[in-house]
C-alpha cells in the first residue's frame, strides 16, 4: 500500500517529515501542528494515512501517541519506520556575522535531552526553551530573527528548509540514537510495502489488560508467549485513566498475525480473563 496523501507532525522538516520524505517520496504530504491533529485527520478522512513518532532510543516512548491511539483515536498500525537521529545546532545567518555567546536555545524537549552533555559543556548558561517540534524551533529562528542571541537544535533538512547556518554538526550525546515512527490507516489490511527498503520482518502489536490485580497476573500473561517461544520485542505499561494502579500493556510480538501460534495465544489470554485488542499487524523498516 502506498498512500496518496500522508499527514505528518509538522511543520516542514521535522524528523517525521524526513521519514515520510524518504519512505513515501511520491505521496502528497500534509503537515499538522500536533500528533492528535495528525491522527484525527486520518480518522475524519482528511488524509489517507499518517506518520507519527512512537519511540526514541534515548528518551523512550512518545506517550501522547500511545495514549491518544488507545483512548481517543483507535486507528490500526499498518507500518513501522525507524530512522537515525542526527541533531545539529543551527543559527540564523546573521549570527555568523555578529558572533557572540548564545543566550537561548530552542528545540523539542526530547531533542534538548538528547544533547544534554554537549549543551551542558558548551552552553551551561544558556536558557533552553521547548517547542512543539525541532522544525518549529528552526522556523522560529528563521522567521523572527530574535533579538536574543538564539539557536535551535534540528536536523539538516530543517537547516536547508529554513535557510539556517549549521554552527555545529552532530551534537547528540549518543551515536545510536534512533526514532521509531508508526504509520496509521483506517484499514488494517492496508499494510505498507516498499520497493526500495527491505522489511526486517512482520510484527503484531497487542493491547492486553490483566484479568485481575493479583500476584502473578503479569507472569501468567507473559508465560502464554514464553512457552510458545514467541519473541516479544517490547512490553510497556500505560495507565488506563480509570484510577491509580490500573494499567494496560502494549506488547510487540515479532511475528505476523497469521502465525499459527498467535491466535491460540490470544485465546489463552482471554480464557485467563485478560482482554486483548490487536493494535496492528505490519512490516517494520529501517531507513538509512
Amino acid at each position: 500500500m502506498k498512500p496518496s496523501q500522508i499527514g505528518f507532525l509538522g511543520p516542514k522538516a521535522t524528523f517525521t517529515d524526513l521519514a515520510v520524505t524518504k519512505f513515501f517520496p511520491d505521496s502528497e504530504k500534509k503537515a499538522f501542528a500536533t500528533i492528535p491533529e495528525c491522527m484525527d485527520a486520518v480518522l475524519n478522512g482528511s488524509v489517507e494515512a499518517a506518520v507519527v513518532p512512537l519511540e526514541n532510543a534515548i528518551e523512550g516512548s512518545v506517550n501522547v501517541t500511545l495514549d491518544y491511539l488507545i483512548h481517543d483515536c483507535p486507528l490500526p498500525i499498518v507500518g513501522e519506520l525507524t530512522i537515525p537521529i542526527r541533531q545539529h545546532l543551527l543559527v540564523h545567518t546573521d549570527h555568523l556575522k555578529n558572533g557572540g555567546e548564545l543566550e537561548v536555545i530552542y528545540s523539542h524537549s526530547h531533542a534538548i535531552a538528547q544533547c544534554h552533555k554537549y549543551l551542558h559543556t558548551h552552553y551551561p548558561e544558556a536558557v533552553y526553551e521547548p517547542t512543539s517540534s525541532t522544525a518549529a524551533a528552526a522556523k522560529l529562528i528563521s522567521d523572527h530573527r530574535l533579538s536574543k542571541k538564539a539557536a535551535c537544535i534540528a536536523n539538516s533538512l530543517a537547516a536547508k528548509e529554513y535557510k539556517l547556518a549549521v554552527l555545529q554538526e552532530d551534537i547528540h550525546d549518543y551515536d545510536n540514537n534512533h526514532t521509531k515512527f508508526i504509520v496509521l490507516h483506517r484499514d488494517q489490511n492496508k499494510m505498507i510495502q516498499s520497493e526500495v527498503y527491505e522489511s526486517s520482518g512482520e510484527k503484531t502489536t497487542l493491547m492486553v489488560t490483566l484479568p485481575t490485580d493479583h500476584s502473578g497476573a503479569l507472569h501468567q500473561v507473559l508465560s502464554v508467549f514464553a512457552w510458545r517461544k514467541l519473541n516479544l520485542s517490547k512490553i510497556e505499561s500505560r495507565p488506563m485513566k480509570t484510577g491509580l494502579g490500573n494499567y494496560f500493556f502494549i506488547i510487540d510480538v515479532n511475528e505476523e498475525m497469521n502465525h499459527p501460534l498467535i491466535p491460540p495465544a490470544i485465546e489463552e489470554l482471554e480464557s485467563l480473563g485478560s482482554s486483548v485488542k490487536i493494535l496492528g499487524k505490519y512490516h517494520s523498516y529501517s531507513i538509512k
